[in-house]
């Protein structure tokens, strides 16, 4: 039985070894063509061909407007689903004359029952035979309805929008369950771990004190409870007008989203009546700077077997600029190129390795847990934020390292790193058009702000067009502004306003210093 195994072995192994090494051997080691450099083309071979991108979308963005003012606009794109949905010019911003929080509470109503739809089960029901899904978001300037779906479901889903969008029951039991859900929500957002969303929150009330887009995007725990059919009809009655709609579609044919629009969208009276809006807020947005503290006990924020230290968060921010204005490319220049992130991202340049707050912050001072840069951008204004967290003890020298950033983005800008900002900023923005929905969500809020819309590679080319001369003017411009701050944990080393302002406005970005008899 041994030598039968020898045997095989030897007829199994044999042939591998004559034709398969052998003929390996021949063509790695250039045997065939022994004088031809693997850098030069094979004698013989046919010329390859490559595909060429122009960097240039296929479709434009076509937009139409119907007699009442609703705006509908579209781009087309290969695929068997679509992604539809009407974006309404209302949110938080607009709430000063209402109880603060009705854009919240609208977002978590929505997809509850209509005039023609019984309930959310039956309006889920009705998506899932197209294989669709939906979503609602409402942020401080734009609520956003949205649908996915198969292509040929076109006509049900504006059907179905419509129904959300206009005529919403708003029944008591749907009412009392967002009312707990809202509830939940508030819960959650001071128990997480990443304070990010509530310190986004208090930067903006530092900002933009009780105006606009300072006030509170989520709806107080005390206005909770006085929600009502009355409250919310008034405010719709005012904002989900249809000259403050636009409804946008991506994957479909622009002519058959009008039709559609005209069939649902086009003299239909809402639940609320078809009187004219009487109390629409037409306020700009007016920049205040100032102070938001919150001491907290942070703990015991996340526990378990590898828990998260005890930190105190801090984020700075000065007014930029709207994106309406042309320094809106370089203030997104400018904060890609700050960048940053957390100290445990092991970094690479698609992860921001080499931008400002890594070189600068996080691989110099190994303490800082945290340095990352925001811009934040409406129709009226802007803010750009750093936000840092590091160990409470350790709160005012971190202030001070963010300080010297900001003074250090008004000095000189190497080629180099410009360069590197801007391709960081034009990858990132075609990597994210990439997606069907976020393509939807372009498209819309950009005719919802403007009647048009910038293709992709007319905003690289603005982009490309950014200077060392832009970054210093609009650095300098900002400057000038008095700093918004946010603190959150344990505030018991935090530098006082005047002295973060001062430092502000030094040359060098560093606090005043501190003359203590006893220590």
């Amino acid at each position: 039985m041994a030598a039968n195994m020898v045997r095989l072995r030897g007829v199994a192994w044999g042939p591998v070894r004559r034709s398969g090494l052998a003929a390996y051997r021949k063509y790695s080691s250039g045997g065939g063509y022994p004088n031809i450099s693997l850098t030069s083309p094979l004698p013989g071979a046919p010329k390859p061909v490559f595909a060429t991108v122009d960097g240039q979308e296929k479709f434009e963005t076509k937009v139409t407007t119907l007699e009442n003012g609703l705006r509908i606009a579209s781009q087309n794109k290969f695929g068997q689903f679509c992604t539809v949905g009407i974006l309404i010019n209302s949110g938080s911003r607009y709430e000063a004359k209402y109880l603060s929080g009705i854009s919240h509470f609208l977002e978590k109503l929505a997809f509850s029952s209509t005039a023609h739809f019984g309930s959310r089960d039956e309006i889920l029901l009705t998506l899932e035979k197209h294989g669709g899904i939906c979503d609602c978001q409402a942020s401080r300037d734009t609520t956003m309805y949205a649908v996915s779906a198969d292509a040929k479901g076109l006509d049900t889903v504006v059907n179905l929008l419509a129904d959300v969008v206009l005529q919403p029951r708003l029944s008591d039991e749907e009412i009392e369950m967002t009312r707990k859900t809202v509830q939940f929500e508030l819960e959650d957002l001071n128990m997480k771990p990443d304070p990010e969303p509530l310190l986004t929150e208090m930067i903006h009330a530092a900002a933009y004190s009780e105006n606009t887009v300072g006030l509170n995007r989520f709806c107080p725990e005390e206005n909770r409870e006085k929600m009502d059919r009355e409250m919310l009809h008034s405010y719709l009655q005012n904002y989900y007008t249809p000259d403050r709609m636009v409804l946008a579609g991506v994957g479909i044919e622009h002519e058959h989203l009008v039709e559609c629009a005209r069939k649902y969208l086009l003299d239909v009276d809402p639940a609320w009546g078809s009187a004219k809006p009487k109390e629409v807020d037409r306020s700009v947005a007016q920049y205040t700077g100032g102070i938001v503290k919150l001491e907290k006990d942070m703990s015991n924020v996340s526990l378990g077997p590898t828990p998260i230290p005890e930190l105190t968060h801090i984020m700075i921010g000065l007014e930029s600029c709207s994106f309406l204005e042309e320094d809106f490319i370089p203030f997104a220049v400018l904060n890609m190129m700050m960048g940053g992130g957390g100290s445990f991202s092991a970094g690479g340049p698609g992860k921001g390795m080499f931008t400002r707050l890594y070189l600068n912050v996080l691989n110099r001072h190994h303490w800082m847990y945290n340095a990352t840069s925001y811009h934040h951008s409406y129709e009226d204004t802007g803010l750009l934020c750093i936000h840092a967290s590091a160990d409470p003890r350790q709160v005012r020298e971190m202030v001070e390292i963010i300080t010297r950033e900001f003074i250090l983005m008004s000095g000189a800008v190497g080629e180099v790193e410009l360069e590197r900002a801007k391709t960081q900023l034009k990858s990132m923005l075609m990597m994210n058009l990439e997606s069907r929905p976020v393509i939807f969500e372009d498209v819309g809020r950009q005719v919802l702000a403007t009647g048009t819309r910038k293709l992709p590679h007319e905003l690289c080319s603005l982009i490309g067009n950014v200077t060392p001369s832009d970054m210093k003017r609009v650095v300098t411009k900002m400057l000038r502004n008095k700093p918004a701050v946010a603190a959150l944990g344990d505030l018991t080393e935090l530098p006082t306003y005047e002295h973060i302002q001062a430092a502000l406005t030094s040359k060098d970005g560093r606090l005043p210093r501190l003359h203590r008899l006893f220590r």
